[in-house]
């Protein structure tokens, strides 16, 4: 299989995993415990059907919306992920650039391999800075003033890793960051001679947002289960989020909100937006899908924030479903890392491209010219 033989994102994963070590391919694919909450994130997609109008004239359809204040030209964004350049050595770079030629945000992690400054140069949509809450102090005030100074629209607080999740696979396959070398991943090095090559001729391997303040990630092996139990503040509370935004001054968002309790305790704290997930099912096992509690969180804050539903998402029509519930946009991270894997940033073009294309037929089937069109009026729970 090539990329042009890619037709969905369940191609993309197959081509990701015939180019990835092992190692590096189920980190991408894995989730917690059973991988159940992973499976339903999905899954609850299907228990909503679609009820489309016709004869609504919709030659010209308008996918934009808004979201913190900035429009953004589809609906779905590609959500900050870890270590992209471990999937394809072009990394961040092309996620980037490819987020820019579709004029959609693009969310940068702090454990990003391509820094802020980087990323500031080569993409001209909103950006988005995901931030972890560190025991390091200083830590923490450099990443907001490299943001900050980045010129970055939106700081989003991750907030459901105050400890690491159990993430077996990685345990089993023996997954790290940098890759350790040992006689087991030499091995699949050599089964996927293109992905070593690549990795050991590009540029070093780095996490440029934490290795002035800590060697983990970077020079010292770790695993991302470890990072988040030993670097990560458990302290950290609601008092830590408020002054995390007031020291921003920005848009601000909580990543990983599943509660209408915590929701409504953003909207007290001045957030612009909650970001509905669970971390692609890889903390929580057994925890409810992020569009399972989709309802019930925009019933309670939707009018005073913007609500955005991030989990799960392969199909346009998962998109459209989420909108119509009233999320203000969607995010996802394997929508696009399949392909980043696959291709790089030819691969996570397709892979929006497609995304793109199925919004448009599935709207003009549908009866809906702009998003606004959607509704709760064309769901039916089955």
């Amino acid at each position: 299989m090539k990329i042009n033989d890619c037709h969905n994102i369940s191609d993309f994963r197959f081509l990701a995993k015939k180019k990835l070590p092992s190692p590096i391919f189920n980190y991408i694919d894995g989730a917690a415990d059973d991988e159940v909450t992973y499976k339903r994130n999905t899954e609850s997609y299907d228990e909503i059907d679609l009820v489309p109008n016709v004869l609504r004239g919709v030659k010209d359809i308008d996918l934009s919306t808004t979201v913190f204040g900035k429009k953004i030209s589809l609906p779905v964004y590609c959500a900050p992920t870890a270590v992209q350049r471990l999937f394809h050595y072009q990394g961040e770079r092309a996620v980037a650039k490819a987020a820019s030629k579709f004029g959609t945000m693009f969310g940068v992690s702090s454990l990003s391999t391509v820094s802020v400054e980087e990323i500031q140069k080569i993409s001209n949509s909103p950006k988005m800075f995901q931030f972890y809450f560190h025991k390091d102090r200083a830590l923490n005030s450099d990443l907001i003033d490299r943001a900050k100074n980045a010129k970055f629209d939106v700081l989003a607080l991750t907030v459901d890793t105050i400890t690491g999740g159990n993430r077996e696979r990685d345990l089993r396959t023996g997954f790290t960051i940098p890759p350790k070398l040992t006689f087991q991943s030499m091995m699949e090095f050599a089964l996927k001679p293109s992905w070593f090559i690549n990795h050991i001729t590009s540029t070093p391997f780095e996490l440029p947002h934490l290795q002035n303040y800590v060697k983990e990630g970077t020079n010292t092996v770790t695993s991302i289960g470890e990072y988040f139990s030993t670097m990560l503040d458990q302290n950290m509370s609601w008092k830590d989020a408020e002054n995390l935004n007031s020291k921003w001054g920005g848009h601000f968002a909580l990543k990983g909100v599943m509660s209408v309790e915590d929701a409504k305790k953003a909207v007290d704290i001045g957030c612009s937006a909650i970001i509905v997930s669970n971390h692609g099912g890889r903390q929580l096992d057994g925890s409810r899908a992020p569009f399972d509690q989709l309802k019930e969180i925009v019933d309670a804050v939707g009018d005073k924030i913007d609500v955005i539903c991030e989990g799960g998402i392969k199909r346009g029509t998962h998109v459209l479903k989420a909108l119509s519930i009233g999320a203000k946009a969607c995010s996802g991270g394997r929508m696009y890392l399949y392909a980043l894997a696959a291709a790089g940033q030819k691969g996570v073009e397709k892979a929006l491209l497609i995304m793109k294309n199925e919004l448009e037929r599935d709207m003009k089937l549908m009866g809906c010219k702009k998003i606004s069109d959607l509704s709760r009026n064309n769901l039916r729970i089955r």
